[in-house]
């Protein structure tokens, strides 16, 4: 074990894992010869790490989550807990489909949200800072910003960088968060865009 990093005692990272500093990885947790977890991450009790897997910095995986093969996490990721990702879209136990080339890419973008008990299916993209409910089923790829729930998932409004919904109200085009005061606009019914205008952003 590296020093700049850190596990509990019952938790295994095979030889040839990469952690980055600041890492913690808690109870019972597993990460396979050729994940890439980044700096400054926290892999909470019972998380299973497959080989190949890319985990970007500041990322907050809770209990009971399996990030599998094919998947890809960029910075500031939230996996609630229990959470579940797919890797195979028609797997069969009488017909193994088991090699990197019979997975598909999900990729979760910067800043994302996924809540407890959320499914996402093999082969999506939830875009940056995309919040997505406790218990949805992603089935197709979800915008920036938007927040998304029900079976499937549909967009029900938009999330502010903070996590907190945003109100565009009387149909307007651009929204203020209530908490940070960060500003938004309309793009188009499925878009919105981030209007920087708060000082020293560094997110």
């Amino acid at each position: 074990m590296n020093a700049s990093w850190w596990k509990h005692e019952s938790a295994y990272v095979d030889e040839g894992a990469e952690i980055g500093p600041g890492t913690k990885i808690w109870h019972f947790s597993h990460v396979m010869s050729g994940a890439k977890i980044g700096a400054h991450c926290t892999l909470g009790q019972n998380v299973f790490v497959a080989r190949n897997v890319t985990i970007g910095d500041h990322c907050k995986i809770q209990n009971n989550v399996s990030v599998y093969e094919g998947v890809i996490l960029e910075d500031y990721v939230f996996c609630g807990p229990s959470m579940v990702f797919t890797n195979v879209k028609t797997p069969r136990s009488a017909f193994p489909r088991n090699t990197s080339e019979d997975y598909l890419i999900t990729r979760v973008k910067r800043g994302a949200s996924i809540g407890a008990n959320a499914t996402v299916v093999c082969g999506t993209t939830i875009g940056e800072w995309a919040f997505v409910a406790a218990g949805a089923v992603v089935t197709k790829d979800v915008p920036d910003y938007a927040l998304v729930a029900g079976v499937p998932a549909r967009i029900i409004g938009w999330a502010c960088r903070c996590g907190v919904p945003l109100r565009f109200e009387n149909d307007a085009e651009e929204a203020v968060c209530r908490e940070c005061g960060r500003r938004y606009r309309k793009t188009d019914a499925q878009q919105i865009a981030y209007l920087h205008n708060l000082p020293d952003e560094d997110l």
